[in-house]
Order: C-alpha cells, then sequence, then structure tokens
C-alpha cells in the first residue's frame, strides 16, 4: 500500500469510528431495506478513492456542505453525490470507477444534480464534504433528514481538520448560510455561497461562476450532459 492509500484508509477508519444516536454511518451502518450486504464496505473504499485521487492531483477547493442526505450522501458514501452522478464524480477524480451500495433503480437528488452541473462546467479539483460528516435523521425515520446538533458537530471536528490538513485547498466554499455558520462555530473560516435549493439556483450558480471567473454563468440545460 503507497503512502497515500494508507493516508486514505486511515482518514475513512476515522470518519467510521463516529457513532451518534438518530444518526446514519454510511461506512459502518447497512440500510435493511435498500443496501446491498456489503454496502458499507463499498462506500468505505468509494471514499478512500476519493481521497487517494485528491491526494495525487491536489484539489483548488473543498466544497462543505452541512450533513449527508438520505438520497444522497447515504446511499453513496460520498458527499453532495448522488447514485446518477456516481460516475461523474469517478470522471472528475479521475478514477475506473465508484461502485453503488445499494439495490434497485439509482436515486436522483436534486441539490446533487445542480452541483454536478457547475462542477461540470468549472472543470476544476474540487473537494466534497460536510460539516458532519454522516446522515441525521429524525428519531425512528431514517429515511428523513435533520439539522446536526451542535455537539454532534463539535465532536467531528477532528476529522474536518484532517481533511484540510491533508487536502491543504486553496479555498473552502460554504454551500449554504448554514454550512458557513457550522464553518465559523468550528472556528474555520470559508466563503459562503447560496444553497441551490429553495429557489437559490441561480444565485448559486452565479456565486460559483463568479467565485471560478466563468465569464457566465453554467450552461441553461435542464439535464447535465453525457453524465445522466
Amino acid at each position: 500500500m503507497n503512502s497515500r492509500a494508507a493516508v486514505a484508509k486511515d482518514f475513512v477508519a476515522l470518519v467510521a469510528d463516529l457513532k451518534f444516536d438518530d444518526v446514519f454511518n454510511p461506512y459502518t451502518d447497512v440500510c435493511p431495506d435498500f443496501d446491498r450486504a456489503d454496502a458499507a464496505a463499498i462506500r468505505r473504499l468509494n471514499l478512500e478513492k476519493a481521497i487517494e485521487a485528491a491526494l495525487t492531483t491536489g484539489v483548488e477547493s473543498i466544497w462543505v456542505a452541512r450533513d449527508l442526505g438520505y438520497r444522497g450522501g447515504r446511499r453513496t458514501g460520498l458527499a453532495l453525490t448522488d447514485e446518477v452522478h456516481l460516475q461523474a464524480h469517478a470522471k472528475l477524480l479521475g478514477v475506473k470507477e465508484l461502485e453503488r451500495s445499494t439495490l434497485g433503480p439509482a436515486t436522483a437528488e436534486r441539490t446533487a444534480t445542480v452541483i454536478w452541473r457547475m462542477l461540470m462546467e468549472i472543470r476544476k479539483p474540487v473537494f466534497l464534504w460536510n460539516v458532519f460528516p454522516l446522515h441525521p435523521h429524525e428519531h425512528a425515520r431514517p429515511m428523513s433528514n435533520r439539522s446536526h446538533t451542535r455537539s454532534e458537530r463539535q465532536a467531528c471536528r477532528h476529522v474536518l481538520v484532517t481533511l484540510l490538513d491533508i487536502l491543504v485547498p486553496q479555498s473552502v466554499l460554504a454551500i449554504g448560510r448554514d454550512a458557513e455558520v457550522a464553518m465559523s462555530d468550528l472556528g474555520m473560516r470559508s466563503k459562503q455561497v447560496r444553497h441551490p435549493s429553495y429557489g437559490g439556483q441561480p444565485e448559486f450558480i452565479a456565486s460559483v461562476s463568479a467565485h471560478y471567473g466563468l465569464e457566465r454563468p453554467g450552461p441553461g440545460a435542464e439535464t447535465l450532459p453525457l453524465f445522466v
């Protein structure tokens, strides 16, 4: 095992070790309704590949959202990435393949669709993460989303610190006000851009385009070419 692979494996182990009530850890937990039997191992490997690729090529920026959602990262093990865009993520990273860990049709997430539209437009080395790297859900409702608590966030601070230390990005973009506030609460600086949900898509596209010096926002097509 090379040194980058070892760093990636150690980082994933750090995340897999986290445990909270009413929180699904996709790197250790298995959903009885949708997951394959080896789902947690698949998601660990997906994240290891992402970290190792980022260490190999370097990253210009990290985009940090609030927490994993039940239609996206809970299923893929990758922040801001649903199953529909799993291979787009592999292409961005320059890895051969990222594997699905679930059964049945691929699930799409609206936020991930907008995120990936912009990622394929800017074509820069970006790493995707969350302030809280797991999926918090309402009690007895595993297929729901809730905001993580401050105590949960603080308990995961060492994970984010480790990620920033090993990847050394030039910039950190907080996707949405919640993520920016959470980053600030952890004593970390970031630049906020509008979250694309709840009518924020045009502002998100404009802000990201401006940050990366695009002459105009991404293409107006409603689908992602080549990757859907």
